[in-house]
């Protein structure tokens, strides 16, 4: 392709409309799907595309799905986190809107969520929940205080000022989707999806939206304890591997201060007797020093690695065009 025909190609992308996908992981959700996808239907271009990824259920989830008009795959391997590494991998689009399939969010804020995405030039938009007070069997008062302390200690660890890390219902341009390698299994996605975005330095927002109750019938499949218990662990998981040389050095302080407490009171007395009468706690204060010692090697050197690992991402996601480059135009 010569000069002039790649300059053409390249007003043609930005003039057209940007490619909207819907997609919805699923988990026995058959007496909530349809209204998600009637929902989206109504809401998104005649145009868009909207996938269902069916996680192995029991229920007719679907078959109502793919009446309702929507794409369906089905994903063997269990959990949210494997759901969403199939989506971007299999959906090829500009602007992905993903939300949960319990019709618990607000489909017609979409076109507003695309919008912020666009006219921000952003990778990410989180729809942070709104709940009316009338949402105690959906949204549990354990779920809220779960989420505001994850939340928080997200936004310690890595920065930003997320409200609602947990949200299922967000907006990504291409260039997030395709970079996102998507290692988490279950629930616990959401983390990663933030700390991806955080770490990356990616232009994101929030946008309020309407949270509502479930349909009559249709239950959560979201464990107050034993998924607040994997978010926690992914959490310290990311620190750990995001954040090598702050983790290594708090352990390292925390050695080298246990050996400055032990080794004080054994100098006290080597410069009044010219003894070392405690000789094994001696060795354990050196071994906690030179354990100290070790551990920011290990930092300086994880960091090192780490560095070249997000340099890497980096340069991947840049290789994507953005939201703009492939339309300059709002959703229709």
């Amino acid at each position: 392709m010569n000069d002039v025909d790649h300059a053409a190609d390249t007003v043609s992308r930005r003039s057209a409309a940007p490619r909207i996908a819907a997609v919805i992981p699923c988990f026995n959700e058959a007496l909530a799907i349809r209204q998600v996808v009637e929902g989206f239907r109504a809401s998104l271009p005649a145009d868009a595309e909207i996938h269902v990824f069916d996680n192995n259920s029991t229920d007719d989830t679907a078959a109502v799905a793919r009446a309702a008009g929507a794409i369906v795959t089905h994903v063997a391997a269990p959990g949210k986190g494997n759901v969403v590494r199939r989506m971007f991998a299999d959906v090829e689009a500009d602007v992905y809107v993903m939300v949960d399939g319990d019709a618990t969010y607000e489909t017609a804020a979409a076109p507003r969520l695309i919008q912020r995405l666009i006219d921000g030039n952003l990778d990410m938009v989180v729809g942070n929940r709104i709940d009316d007070g009338q949402n105690a069997l959906t949204y549990r008062a354990g779920h809220r205080l779960g989420n505001r302390m994850l939340t928080g200690a997200v936004v310690q660890l890595f920065g930003g000022g997320l409200t609602d890390m947990l949200s299922g219902y967000r907006v990504f341009s291409r260039r997030y989707a395709k970079s996102f390698p998507a290692l988490s299994r279950g629930f616990e996605i959401e983390t990663e999806l933030t700390v991806h975005a955080l770490e990356l330095r990616m232009p994101w927002a929030e946008e309020s939206t309407a949270y509502s109750t479930r349909p009559e019938g249709s239950h959560s499949k979201l464990s107050t304890y034993r998924d607040g218990w994997r978010i926690l662990k992914t959490i310290c998981k990311l620190f750990v591997s995001e954040r090598p040389l702050q983790f290594f050095s708090i352990i390292a302080g925390l050695l080298a201060l246990g050996a400055v407490a032990l080794v004080v009171p054994l100098v006290v007395t080597y410069m009044h007797t010219g003894l070392v009468p405690r000789l094994p706690t001696a060795v354990l204060a050196t071994g906690a020093m030179l354990g100290a010692m070790l551990s920011m090697v290990c930092g300086v050197v994880m960091h090192a690695v780490t560095l070249g690992r997000r340099e890497a991402k980096r340069l991947r996601y840049l290789a994507i065009p953005g939201v703009r480059n492939c339309s300059s135009n709002a959703p229709r």
